[in-house]
């Protein structure tokens, strides 16, 4: 299957285990020497209107894919495990 970046940012991710709808893909993580790619990154849910930035983001193991279909990617395993701390910004 040949699949280019713009490709992954059109795909809904969507986990099995529970049903719940993450968002789409917003960025990939890959291994330089190797070329291989590590992981899905979607960012967070928008909080109260967008007006308040972000909240976590998901960084989605490889491993943890189970799917790749045309519109959607299924991935299993546990939300909490792949949020992530946004980087604050200072206004300054």
């Amino acid at each position: 299957m040949n699949c280019r970046f713009a490709d992954f940012r059109c795909k809904e991710v969507i986990n099995i285990c529970d049903g719940c709808r993450l968002g789409y893909v917003g960025d990939v993580e890959c291994q330089l020497p190797e070329g291989q790619m590590t992981a899905l990154i979607v960012p967070g849910p928008c909080r109260f209107l967008g007006l308040f930035g972000r909240d976590s983001d998901y960084i989605i193991p490889w491993c943890c894919i189970r799917r790749i279909g045309e519109d959607i990617i299924l991935v299993e395993g546990s939300i909490s495990s792949w949020r992530v701390m946004r980087k604050r910004r200072g206004l300054f």
